[in-house]
């Protein structure tokens, strides 16, 4: 009975920490942006603490006379730990701050990195020691290896996805709070075991070495953990390009992942492992393995045309049945990263710590895999030719230890080879989104660690810029290159003045574009996105009037940006598409409201757009207090359906200040500083002061509309007309 308890709370801890990864992983969202670092560095640290505490606690664990008593105190001190995380994520981020006008971007983004990742090290090394030391309190009780490594995992798999109920629930501080108050429980009860069960262990004679797996074991068995983690990392990038979010898909494919691990350790504890590993078609395992990883982007077209056209009725159905595909097509691998862990253990033929070193050699793996796919495999070879590199390296490294014939692994590759060959690119978009974009062609497509940006060409010749192919963030239609221009024209027009701009986020460059008329003017655009640089400097150099060779263009964070600058400006335009995305609401924040406006010169103003068909009533109200908070004299003017929140340093001029500044101007140069429309209409846009209100606002170590549109999207919230009802009720009388 006491033997169940223990492998019970072990799942729990399983549990929690996957949940805490999730939550880390998000909040890391706020330091990375939408990038895929947040998910390397979480991944990185969690997979090397196991690994590094996995095998610490192989080594000192035979020295310990009563093992759960150790296992409670840690499950408790990363309980702890988390508790207190948001207060040492905080603190890091004030650390930062003063060093990002020090530094430049790369050097910047190694800082984080590192730091965040011995953040994320501690506890996580602490949770690979628990390990060690379960499996020495289960020993009297005989209980298998693949039970309580099975187990575990399916806990898990529950952790990874129980944060996507929780964060739209009661937000990151509340959820984190939950999770480690389950890990408090978990350390409290294994501490009650001790008083009443007997499991405390003497002192072993039993040699580290006698215990250790051969070398070879242990280096192909890492080889399998990296592989392992270059395919999640790759498949998260891939699958959250044509299905959800990335943060949804991340938790989702931690889930099968680790469900799928568990499944395959419970499946073999079925059955006669000795009698297992013995059988030829043990050494096929690798093959299968690598083989549905390779079928992954066979299926890759026909699963992104069915998310296409799918229709769901709320966020919960969308990520069940989104989840069940990815289950149907990742699965098959997961079971047999699962039933590799006992069947080697068994097959190393000793009993005690194989299966801590095993695990700890494992996760090591794994960790370097993170790390390589992240930094030099995405760049380097594209997400589908990564996962291609990640099957080659699975087939070899699980053949050595599985022990095939050289002549077997040279056939196996090559057959492999043959699969990967015709995917180890993206497939063109028009078979990606067969709706959208169908007849389109792909004219240029970059992909690095911060995203897929794509450009593609419709039949009648207009131009579009995808970002990681969901989100279209600019095209070359006239209309909507009108709509752009005008993001610089308002703006500028509101100074009397301007000398000097800056543009938080290029794009195609045709908002820059816009301000073209304005004599004397000094152009800054920020854009992390090298994609976008270069599609804007050279695709859409036709639409955009070469405005590229007269713009200072800044490849960085725009949150970075602004605290490392020390320059001030006439006007700051900042332009924010998919603000439901983890990261992007940073930008929507107080904080960042308030970074803008120290950038700004005497009498300067900062103008954010919005695009209205992106929110609901309650999340917008979130904004527009944000932004009162910063800018305490905010107006509102309405262009169809954006939004533009005017923020003066001190007071607007309004009129006057539009008029003067045009008479600067020629007839000509007026026309087109206007768009043609002359300055009365442009006063027309005019909606009213931003008027007080009370309620939540966006921060940035406390988001809310990030949580909230997901939900609303499904909910058919977002309601461009009733949205623009609810302006016309509130907007002050004329």
């Amino acid at each position: 009975m006491w033997a169940a308890i223990l492998v019970f709370l072990y799942t729990l801890s399983g549990l929690t920490s996957l949940a805490y990864e999730v939550l880390w992983a998000r909040m890391l969202a706020v330091q990375f942006g939408v990038s895929i670092f947040g998910v390397v560095v979480s991944v990185t640290a969690l997979m090397a603490g196991l690994g590094f505490g996995s095998l610490l606690g192989a080594r000192y664990c035979r020295w310990v006379r009563n093992p759960l008593l150790i296992f409670a105190l840690i499950e408790a001190a990363v309980a702890l730990y988390a508790l207190a995380s948001p207060v040492l994520l905080q603190a890091f981020d004030t650390l930062l701050t003063k060093l990002a006008p020090q530094v430049g971007l790369l050097v910047w983004y190694l800082i984080q990195g590192v730091s965040a990742l011995v953040l994320l090290l501690i506890p996580a090394v602490a949770m690979g020691a628990a390990f060690a030391f379960m499996l020495k309190a289960l020993a009297p009780s005989q209980t298998s290896l693949s039970k309580i490594y099975g187990l575990n995992a399916c806990g898990g798999g529950v952790g990874a996805v129980l944060p996507l109920w929780l964060l739209p629930a009661v937000g990151w501080s509340r959820a984190m709070q939950i999770i480690a108050g389950i890990g408090l429980a978990v350390g409290l009860a294994a501490f009650l075991m001790t008083r009443f069960t007997n499991t405390a262990q003497q002192l072993t004679e039993i040699p580290a070495q006698a215990q250790r797996p051969g070398f070879l074991t242990l280096f192909t068995y890492a080889g399998v953990g990296a592989s392992a983690l270059i395919l999640e990392i790759a498949w998260t990038r891939l699958f959250g390009m044509v299905l959800l979010r990335t943060e949804y898909v991340l938790a989702v494919i931690l889930a099968i992942f680790v469900v799928g691990i568990g499944l395959g350790s419970l499946l073999v504890n079925r059955v006669d492992r000795i009698k297992y590993i013995s059988w030829p078609w043990f050494s096929l395992l690798p093959l299968t393995a690598s083989a549905f990883a390779l079928l992954s982007l066979w299926w890759l077209p026909t699963v992104s045309a069915w998310a296409e056209q799918a229709n769901f009725n709320s966020l919960f159905g969308a990520v069940a049945a989104q989840a069940l595909i990815l289950t149907a097509i990742t699965m098959p691998v997961t079971l047999i990263f699962g039933a590799w862990l006992p069947l080697l253990s068994a097959r190393a033929g000793t009993a005690g710590q194989t299966g801590a070193w095993l695990y700890g050699a494992n996760s090591l793996g794994a960790a370097l895999g993170a790390i390589l796919a992240g930094t030099l495999l995405l760049p380097w070879l594209g997400a589908a030719g990564t996962v291609c590199m990640a099957a080659l390296l699975l087939f070899v490294c699980g053949a050595l230890f599985s022990h095939s014939r050289w002549h077997i692994i040279l056939l196996g590759l090559t057959g492999l080879g043959l699969l990967a060959w015709p995917v180890r690119e993206l497939p063109p978009v028009a078979r990606l989104l067969p709706v959208a974009q169908a007849g389109s062609k792909d004219i240029y497509q970059h992909e690095d660690a911060i995203t897929i940006t794509q450009v593609i060409e419709r039949p009648d010749g207009q131009r579009i810029l995808l970002t990681d192919l969901q989100r279209m963030d600019a095209t070359s239609d006239q209309a909507a290159v009108a709509v752009q221009e005008n993001q610089a024209r308002l703006p500028l027009l509101l100074h009397p003045a301007p000398r000097s701009v800056l543009f938080l986020g290029l794009g195609t460059g045709i908002s820059v574009a816009g301000s073209q008329p304005f004599p004397g003017l000094s152009r800054t655009a920020v854009e992390l996105s090298q994609g976008a640089i270069t599609a804007a400097r050279i695709q859409f150099a036709p639409v955009n009037k070469n405005i590229m060779q007269q713009t200072k263009i800044m490849r960085d964070d725009a949150r970075r940006f602004l605290r490392a600058d020390t320059a001030s400006y006439d006007v700051i335009i900042g332009d924010l598409f998919h603000p439901d995305l983890a990261g992007h609401s940073a930008l929507l924040s107080v904080q960042q409201f308030a970074r803008a406006r120290a950038r700004l010169a005497d009498g300067g103003l900062f103008v954010q757009w919005l695009a209205l068909n992106q929110f609901d009533a309650e999340s917008l109200d979130i904004v527009l207090r944000s932004f009162q908070r910063a800018f305490p004299e905010a107006v509102l003017f309405v262009d169809g359906f954006r939004l533009a929140l005017v923020g003066p340093k001190d007071k607007l001029l309004g009129a006057p200040a539009m008029l003067v500044n045009l008479q600067r101007l020629s007839p000509q140069t007026q026309q087109q500083a206007t768009g043609g429309e002359g300055a009365w209409t442009w006063l027309g846009r005019y909606w009213g002061k931003l008027a007080p209100s009370t309620g939540p606002v966006q921060d940035e170590w406390a988001p809310r509309i990030e949580f909230r549109l997901p939900r609303a999207r499904y909910a058919g919230e977002l309601n461009l007309a009733l949205l623009l009802e609810k302006l016309l009720q509130s907007r002050p009388a004329f």
